[in-house]
């Protein structure tokens, strides 16, 4: 099966959130399974300064977005059994950061045009082309229009992800022609149009031949309108075509066996390298170096939606518990403030690193004893996956991919893998924040079973490509000829990453167009033709 994964963002490429740890890790699952895969992504800047020489540079074209004549050149790399396609355009690309332009909708409704113009120049015709949030949502929207015209387009697939449902891509009715190219039609019969806007997700999730959240509980929470941010009647009239796929996490990454990150390794079987690792995370955040006390650790953008507000009303309760609390995040003026002030109310017993730093991030996932995840909605959530990885044992609300992942404690059966409630409520969550500290200090050999078993739950990406192998399968009408993926290494010595194929894709040839366009393109070797001046 040949699988084409459209994504604004990737792993180890670049990333500003969840969406490229999977875009950068899904894919070669795929091709570990048997599928002949490729990326396609925007080249920013940082991109091109990361990769430099590494780029092959196969050809270019023009694509055209309302009326707009664009440059858009096409680059690859091969690595991990996965071709990387990079798209280039310096007039929409070449900025420091990936989002937060004003032209955001311009950039990525050329980005689509152009996933879809390229699409004769990449080496294989793709049977499921795989789509990711608002930023790569006009792509079904475009094959469906293109498929009009020209039969090839509708042997594609399209399958929609949705990773956060708050961010759908909405702009102004007077888009629709003059800024994404497409006749008043899509907003006549309300594909497009909602609340008096272009929304560009639900479009997608309209056009799509399947829709896809990332976990099996957040798929049914986005049918209420608590959680689905107005589209709730959209997603209930589509559950026919609507999953939930959990995603995973990089287990060769994540190893607490062979991670040079750590002051100490250890394995789910022997895990007294802990308690330097302990020990470690203590001294470089400035808490007290304690090995009795229980450490609760916090990664996590420091935003409303996390929960944050449950921690802020009852810290003080949760410090007369005798913990020491160690918080790494960026976010909300008014969170950084709240913990700025916390630190200085417990000196030694609080430490919050305002940033992000995947030191600090490692120390505290192999260091803290629990892991404290409060979300409000929580789509899939990697943090409690990779801090059971590590052994510290998470305390989360039940939602979302939380829901999925951590099963409660039950003491009469001694099962679960960590702590859980349900309401949104500050006393819930210091309920079991109590239980969690009871149980670390009153039945040490009782936490460290509950430590241990999630140390060995399989958050493996190996089971969700299966998964995502059986919707592509459904919606093709073809078996999925999958192989099981191979097992990872023993964690002893680090898992090789699976051979490059040995073809390339051959080099297209140079599509010369006698149409004057913007042509903003970077050839190696050669200097780059300026950019005509447009009007926006």
């Amino acid at each position: 099966m040949k699988i084409l994964y459209a994504a604004s963002e990737a792993v180890p490429f670049c990333k500003t959130g969840g969406l490229a740890d999977v875009a950068g890790s899904l894919p070669p699952a795929l091709a570990a399974a048997g599928a002949e895969t490729a990326v396609i992504l925007p080249l920013y800047q940082s991109v091109r300064e990361k990769l430099g020489s590494r780029l092959q540079f196969l050809c270019y074209d023009y694509v055209d977005l309302a009326w707009r004549h664009s440059y858009c050149g096409l680059f690859s790399l091969e690595e991990r059994g996965v071709t990387w396609y990079f798209l280039d355009n310096e007039q929409y690309f070449r900025r420091p950061a990936l989002y937060g332009y004003l032209d955001d909708g311009e950039r990525f409704g050329f980005f689509s045009r152009a996933v879809v113009r390229m699409l004769p120049h990449l080496s294989f015709w793709p049977e499921v082309l795989h789509c990711n949030d608002w930023q790569t949502a006009l792509i079904p929207i475009y094959l469906k229009d293109d498929g009009v015209r020209e039969d090839r387009y509708r042997s594609i697939r399209t399958v929609l992800s949705i990773h956060n449902i708050e961010y759908q891509g909405r702009f102004g009715p007077e888009t629709l022609g003059d800024l994404f190219g497409l006749d008043h039609g899509w907003a006549d019969d309300g594909t497009l149009l909602m609340d008096g806007d272009v929304n560009l997700l639900k479009g997608a999730i309209l056009c799509a031949d399947a829709v896809n959240a990332v976990s099996p509980t957040y798929a049914e929470e986005l049918k209420y309108a608590y959680y689905a941010h107005g589209m709730e009647s959209i997603l209930r009239r589509c559950s026919y075509k609507l999953s939930g796929v959990l995603n995973g996490i990089d287990t060769v990454r994540y190893n607490p066996e062979t991670d040079p990150a750590l002051a100490a390794r250890y394995s789910a079987a022997d895990p007294s390298g802990r308690a330097e690792d302990k020990a470690h995370m203590q001294k470089i955040l400035g808490l007290q170096e304690d090995p009795s006390a229980p450490v609760i650790g916090i990664v996590s953008r420091l935003v409303a939606h996390k929960g944050l507000d449950l921690i802020c009303e009852v810290l003080h309760d949760m410090m007369e518990l005798g913990v020491q609390v160690a918080v790494l995040g960026k976010g909300d003026d008014q969170y950084e403030e709240f913990f700025r002030w916390a630190s200085r109310q417990y000196p030694g017993r609080l430490c919050a690193h305002l940033g992000y730093s995947e030191e600090i991030a490692m120390a505290i996932y192999s260091g803290a004893d629990l892991f404290l995840m409060p979300s409000r909605s929580e789509p899939c959530g990697l943090s409690q996956m990779i801090a059971m990885r590590y052994g510290a044992v998470p305390i989360v609300r039940e939602t979302g991919g939380l829901k999925d992942t951590v099963r409660p404690y039950q003491a009469w059966q001694d099962s679960g893998n960590g702590f859980t409630f349900a309401s949104y409520n500050s006393g819930d969550m210091l309920y079991v924040i109590r239980e969690a500290v009871e149980l670390y200090r009153s039945s040490p050999a009782a936490f460290r079973r509950l430590e241990r078993r999630g140390m060995e739950e399989d958050f493996s990406w190996n089971r969700s490509a299966q998964k995502y192998l059986r919707i592509y399968a459904d919606i093709t009408g073809r078996p999925a000829e999958a192989k099981p993926a191979p097992e990872p290494a023993p964690a002893a010595k680090p898992a090789p990453e699976p051979a490059e194929e040995a073809a390339k894709p051959p080099a297209a040839k140079v599509r010369k167009s006698t149409k004057k366009g913007t042509a903003n393109r970077s050839v190696p070797g050669k200097k780059a033709k300026p950019a005509e001046k447009e009007s926006v």
